[in-house]
């Protein structure tokens, strides 16, 4: 299936008149106990504010379309509360229609993607490794990536369409090289080289690139940036400790976020499409995830 997100000003409205035009696109069940306000509610307080209706069938193609709130849309952009949408948003899309410039606005999530990738990779690594690491940054904690899966889904992701995250991240990595947080060097196959410097100034600009509230979680703590400055030994431990504690925490934030927004966003889905679909659908899931582990 082709995945579409719609946003829109009032989902509850949007619902209203979809209905009207494509009533068997929703479960039964909701159309008749509840009809647009259910929709809404289930989406809003059970899930992460999307409603999906798989299985759509049009000129012989079946679609996947989610409908969100652009408000909620674009703060999870900017800040990501749930870690849903913006994760979406770090791979690539081709945004149809764009009343709002979320490309533009966009531009704040890819930057805190790249950098929370660097602080979680090693000093030296490939660009096909950092684009996998972004690409993974929305699948830590994952429920789905338990049973649901393909195992192998960041490497297919990024393979499959490697030249589409150079075209978005490139010009990220050119403008860190040039703010010496990193080295680019070319390789083969029109890749790159990238390596990078652990100082403890680096990951502060690293971390200051994340949105507020994971920023203010890491706590990195200005005492030890002082032992920076220090003549001794304890310079290079002071470094390596900083940036691990860093990536620890990272990805224990975004892991617990991940996690609720997956599984909440699961049980609301099995709950929007009814039984019929929802078995379907978790056959389709489950049938590809045993294929990757055998």
């Amino acid at each position: 299936m082709t995945d579409y997100i719609i946003g829109v000003a009032d989902p509850k409205q949007w619902h209203s008149e979809n209905l009207k035009l494509n009533k068997h696109h929703y479960a039964s069940w909701m159309v008749h106990l509840g009809g647009e306000r259910l929709i809404t509610g289930v989406a809003d307080e059970i899930g992460v504010g999307v409603h999906f209706n798989p299985f759509v069938s049009w000129n012989g193609k079946l679609f996947k379309y989610g409908v969100v709130r652009m408000h909620d849309l674009l703060q999870d952009v900017h800040y990501w509360e749930k870690f849903y949408l913006c994760g979406r948003l770090q791979k690539p899309v081709h945004i149809v229609v764009d009343n709002l410039d979320v490309n533009s606005t966009n531009s704040v999530n890819l930057r805190a993607a790249v950098s929370a990738a660097l602080l979680l990779l090693p000093s030296e690594f490939s660009e096909a490794d950092l684009y996998a690491k972004v690409c993974s940054l929305s699948y830590m904690g994952d429920v789905r990536m338990l049973f649901a899966e393909d195992k192998n889904k960041v490497k297919k992701i990024v393979s499959g369409q490697f030249d589409l995250f150079q075209s978005m991240y490139k010009p990220l990595l050119e403008e860190y090289e040039a703010k010496k947080l990193l080295r680019l060097s070319s390789i083969a196959n029109n890749q790159i080289h990238i390596s990078q410097d652990c100082d403890l100034s680096v990951d502060y600009s690293l971390v200051s690139a994340l949105p507020p509230s994971i920023r203010n979680q890491i706590r990195m703590k200005e005492g030890v940036k002082e032992k920076l400055w220090e003549t001794g030994k304890a310079i290079s431990d002071t470094r390596s400790r900083v940036r691990e504690e860093a990536a620890n925490c990272l990805q224990r934030i975004l892991r617990r976020r991940v996690m609720v927004s997956s599984a909440r966003q699961a049980v609301s889905g099995l709950l929007a499409v009814g039984a019929v679909n929802a078995s379907r659908y978790l056959a389709k899931k489950v049938t590809k995830a045993w294929k990757s582990w055998r």
